[in-house]
């Protein structure tokens, strides 16, 4: 439930964001559509990296060997 729940946050986060970008730095149609851009494409940037590092520690590739004193 933790990876639907925190994925749904940066959804509304960066709905939020582009609002936010619409209404403060309405300079045209063409820096409005950069500004877009470059707001999804943080959000989805920032959502990848924590999904990997979360899934990561989910199942890790490689699995700890404990010695015989443990």
């Amino acid at each position: 439930m933790g990876f639907l729940v925190t994925t749904l946050i940066f959804v509304a986060i960066g709905v939020i964001a582009s609002l936010c970008a619409r209404i403060c730095c309405n300079r045209g149609p063409s820096t409005n559509l950069l500004h877009l851009t470059l707001i999804i494409t943080a959000t989805v940037c920032c959502w990848m990296m924590w999904a990997i590092v979360y899934l990561a520690q989910l199942k890790p590739l490689i699995v700890p060997v404990l010695s015989e004193g443990e």
